[in-house]
């Protein structure tokens, strides 16, 4: 069985405070906590923070809390620390799942972690779906992955992505789901390299452990899930979801 870490950093600079924004009279990261409890337990689902007042939340809610540095660039540092704290195998399996992400169908989570246990060679695997709206093509928030015919990522890209100098029928254009699951010593060796220049150029951190060698599986879903809060705006629409 999997171990879930949900990242919960309280100063984001777009909504700071996030992680303890009231959604229908429950936190934000708690919402995303029951999304990780319901499919691997109370035990291995863990809230990965390194500020108390997140901390103080999940802890009364009976969940599971590791205190992280202050200074980590990413969610992937933070899960890196909570596998190091918690003493994982190199073999076991963690799945990063951000903490904005309330609406989530855990069925993705569950893709996630199949897609790394049945292959093998992968050291890390994600989701991706096909692009059907071309106004999403040249959206830079919206990455795009080519993927070789076995399944692997050949690159992530802002830019739409491949690029068509002849017409080709059949062939699609996907969009990049930003939800991983990671072998212990991948995710180890992933946080402890430094940032790649592919990386720096696009702001995608996923293209560190390409530019490494690292095998990224990408397994198919139809359709993107719900967006997650990321700006006020998102908190109001989430909010609305859920009858306030």
């Amino acid at each position: 069985m999997p171990w879930i870490v949900v990242p919960a950093r309280y100063g984001s600079s777009r909504l700071p405070g996030k992680p303890l924004a009231d959604i229908g009279g429950k936190p934000l990261v708690l919402h995303v906590l029951a999304i990780a409890q319901s499919l691997v337990g109370a035990d291995r689902a863990v809230v990965a923070t390194d500020d108390p007042r997140i901390g103080d939340v999940v802890t009364a809610a009976s969940g599971r809390v590791v205190m992280t540095r202050p200074d980590h660039a990413s969610g992937t540092d933070r899960a890196a620390e909570v596998a190091e704290i918690l003493n994982l195998d190199g073999e076991d399996i963690v799945v990063n799942l951000q903490g904005d992400e309330p609406l989530l169908p855990p069925a993705l989570v569950n893709q996630a972690v199949s897609a790394l246990v049945d292959n093998d060679d992968a050291d890390m695997a994600t989701l991706a779906c096909p692009i059907t709206e071309s106004e999403h093509l040249d959206n830079p928030n919206i990455v795009k992955v080519v993927r070789s015919g076995r399944g692997a990522a050949l690159y992530f890209s802002r830019s739409p992505i491949p690029y068509r100098r002849s017409p080709v029928p059949n062939l699609p254009t996907y969009r990049h789901i930003g939800l991983y699951a990671y072998r212990v010593r991948a995710l180890m060796r992933l946080s402890a390299l430094p940032p790649a220049p592919l990386e720096e150029a696009e702001g995608l951190e996923q293209l560190r452990a390409l530019a490494a060698g690292m095998h990224i599986h990408v397994s198919l879903t139809d359709t993107a899930p719900p967006h997650g809060v990321d700006t006020p705006q998102d908190l109001a629409r989430v909010r609305a979801m859920f009858g306030e």
